[in-house]
């Protein structure tokens, strides 16, 4: 069994999604790395005309992209 090129990026896509969401707790950045794969994620669903997956993922996409910058934000605010 062989993996093309669209079945590793997906693979790929996965991994860091959950890697980053394990390591969450750890630093924002974790969470801003999460947004990017679902974004990957997305991308993939869109490759394999997985429409149902393709707005699942953009959606958690967002999701985590408007918790890492309320995180940056607060962040900062902390430190000023």
């Amino acid at each position: 069994m062989s993996l093309n090129g669209i079945e590793v990026f997906g693979t790929a896509a996965i991994a860091i999604m959950v890697t980053s969401y394990a390591l969450e707790q750890r630093s924002p950045a974790y969470i801003g790395i999460f947004s990017v794969g679902c974004a990957l994620a997305a991308l993939y669903a869109l490759l394999l005309g997985s429409y149902p997956f393709l707005v699942a993922e953009s959606i958690w996409a967002v999701i985590a992209f408007r918790r890492w910058r309320t995180k940056v934000a607060a962040s900062v605010t902390q430190h000023t």
